[in-house]
């Protein structure tokens, strides 16, 4: 209808085109002229109007070690998750949708819509989680095509600018950087960068933003980020959900139940009965707002559970590349667009949502790289849709699978029917060989092109004072140890340092200054009044900076009392800021090192972070 009727009023205008009788011409038509603008001018608007609020909205939930089966909707029946049910009751179910075997990873790919060994995220930890700067995130796509952008939760995909939220297309963030936090209740967070403290339970906290933040941007299109960090350890819950498992009998076992720690499986049950309530709030909300049937919901998990509890008798946990490793639970619904109760047999994953996302959305994105993912829309709309088989990679610590629509190639080189074996029981390389030979090219293929091809150190350096970001963090858990100094913990996630005894012990961090200028530099600390005076001194190349301890603060340790099981990471305390005064760092690469000058005590504090703040 837009098109005809420009047509038409180009066409009028050629009629106009003599000057000699442009006048009388104008003068003969203008009510014509009129009436054709006004009708030109209202088809215009309606047709902008409607393609504005057909812009679907995008809430994408990411839940933290949440395995497939750890949802009533998959048939576990020692819980009851009914607004995530509803999801899939509701919208679309993807009944074999794949995820990395690890937190990082798949964040990755979700973000990229590539395999996370081919944009930089190696491990989970000390660097190794950051996103290459060269891909391009599914927050930017969506910025550039007008929508307001958010993340509430775990990002664990780099902690510095310009790895941080912020700078990947996010325009507001609240949460945390790390693998893992070492306290649910109130903790330290991040807003934008600058450290703030939590509002109670953690997941009800990242809800609330969540909610204002729809409320806020309900006229305008958004992509809102949910990637809650339960129910990673540890294993912390608040008392209505708990008390409903603490003493209750569980109907159904892990697949290896000798191993299972009941406690555990139990912490993890009701941590996912409160990830529920808080889909129901947000669904709520929607629906309050008259949002629904403009808004995209998408769940799912990162991995496999945490723990051998009951996951449909799947081979696998978290961190292995079988099927009980990697696959997760994955809905969405859009109402009124999207075909209710639908099931998608297809085999798909993380690596999809970028290209599917955009495509149900309208936006055109030509990826300057080649995508590991594909678009799903053909599947979500179409009966009888072409769709080839494929093959979705899963890789961890070199271990590679290969899975496609009814087969898996196990990393130590077995294959298994997925129709009819799904619990991998039994090898049948044997018996299948002109398929054994197809998937173990691929995977050969991939381990030559992509694994092969992995640093075993990874050399990038953490930024200081990019300009995306007023305040850099610099935390323990990146540090490099020289000396007595020890992490609170083997897991560098959410550990402190502690053990600083010596003045011949350092504490160093390889990173980049891309801007010569002035920081104010502020340690965040705990000290013994024994330790008071403690002297020490940041340097990075010919700049130093020397810090002195003037007040004890020596807070107790604290998270065992609201841990329902004993925590393989680090207990928290409190860390008191400390400024140290400002510190001229020229632009270049090398070493920012902290060392003790002075020591009147038994160490010279435990130390958490370190805050740069360019003047």
């Amino acid at each position: 209808m837009c098109t005809k009727q420009v047509n038409s009023f180009k066409n009028f205008c050629k009629k106009t085109e003599a000057n000699f009788n442009i006048m009388m011409i104008l003068k003969r038509n203008f009510r014509q002229i009129f009436c054709l603008a006004l009708l030109l001018f209202n088809v215009v608007a309606v047709c902008a109007q409607h393609h504005s609020k057909t812009k679907p909205n995008i809430v994408l939930i990411l839940t933290d070690d949440q395995g497939w089966g750890d949802l009533s909707v998959n048939g576990n029946t020692n819980l009851n998750t009914p607004n995530i049910d509803k999801l899939a009751e509701k919208g679309v179910t993807f009944d074999r949708f794949y995820v990395s075997p690890v937190c990082a990873p798949t964040r990755a790919e979700l973000l990229t819509g590539r395999y996370h060994l081919r944009v930089g995220v190696t491990g989970v930890s000390s660097g190794e989680e950051r996103l290459n700067l060269d891909e391009t995130t599914i927050a930017e796509v969506f910025k550039v095509a007008g929508y307001t952008t958010a993340a509430y939760g775990k990002w664990h995909n780099g902690t510095q600018a310009p790895y941080h939220p912020n700078t990947r297309g996010f325009e507001d963030f609240y949460g945390f950087c790390s693998g893992h936090w070492g306290d649910y209740f109130s903790p330290m967070l991040e807003h934008n960068g600058e450290i703030v403290k939590g509002n109670g339970f953690i997941i009800d906290d990242l809800t609330d933003h969540g909610l204002a933040f729809i409320e806020k941007n309900k006229d305008n299109p958004f992509f809102l980020y949910l990637p809650f960090n339960t129910p990673h350890s540890p294993m912390q819950v608040p008392d209505k959900y708990w008390n409903k498992f603490k003493d209750k009998e569980l109907t159904q076992r892990g697949k290896d139940f000798e191993k299972e720690d009941i406690l555990h499986s139990k912490a993890a049950l009701a941590m996912s009965e409160n990830i529920d309530w808080n889909v129901g709030r947000l669904m709520a909300k929607l629906d309050e707002l008259k949002l629904s049937e403009n808004t995209i919901i998408i769940y799912l998990s990162d991995n496999g559970p945490n723990g051998h509890r009951w996951n449909g008798g799947m081979k696998g946990i978290k961190g292995s590349t079988d099927e009980g490793g990697v696959r997760s639970p994955m809905f969405m619904k859009w109402k009124g667009t999207l075909e209710a109760g639908k099931t998608i047999k297809e085999i798909s994953g993380a690596i999809d949502l970028l290209p599917t996302l955009t495509d149900l959305a309208g936006i055109a994105y030509n990826s300057k790289k080649e995508l590991d993912g594909v678009s799903l829309k053909p599947l979500l709309f179409e009966k009888n849709p072409k769709w080839e088989d494929r093959f979705i990679i899963n890789c961890w610590r070199k271990r590679t699978s290969i899975r496609s629509q009814n087969y898996r190639l196990g990393y130590n080189g077995e294959l298994f029917d997925m129709v009819e074996d799904p619990n991998q029981t039994t090898d049948i390389s044997a018996v299948k060989p002109t398929i054994f030979k197809k998937l173990s090219e691929v995977k050969e293929q991939w381990e030559s092109e992509v694994v092969s091809k992995i640093p075993e150190i990874d050399n990038r350096p953490f930024i200081i004072g990019h300009p995306g970001l007023k305040t850099t963090q610099i935390p323990a858990r990146d540090a490099v140890l020289y000396g007595n100094v020890l992490r609170s913990s083997q897991y560098p996630n959410c550990s402190y340092l502690t053990n600083w005894k010596s003045i011949n012990d350092k504490i160093s961090w390889n990173v980049e200054v891309p801007k010569e200028g002035d920081f104010e530099v502020v340690i965040y600390y705990t000290c013994a009044p024994e330790g008071i005076g403690s002297t020490f001194e940041l340097s990075f190349g010919s700049a130093k900076l020397v810090g002195k301890i003037t007040e004890p603060f020596n807070p107790p340790e604290k998270g065992m009392e609201n841990d329902r099981v004993k925590r393989i990471e680090s207990y928290i305390k409190e860390f008191k800021p400390l400024k140290i005064g400002t510190i001229h760092l020229k632009k270049g690469h090398g070493v920012l090192e902290l060392q003790a000058t002075e020591i009147p005590g038994a160490q010279v504090m435990d130390f958490r972070l370190l805050t740069l703040e360019r003047i």
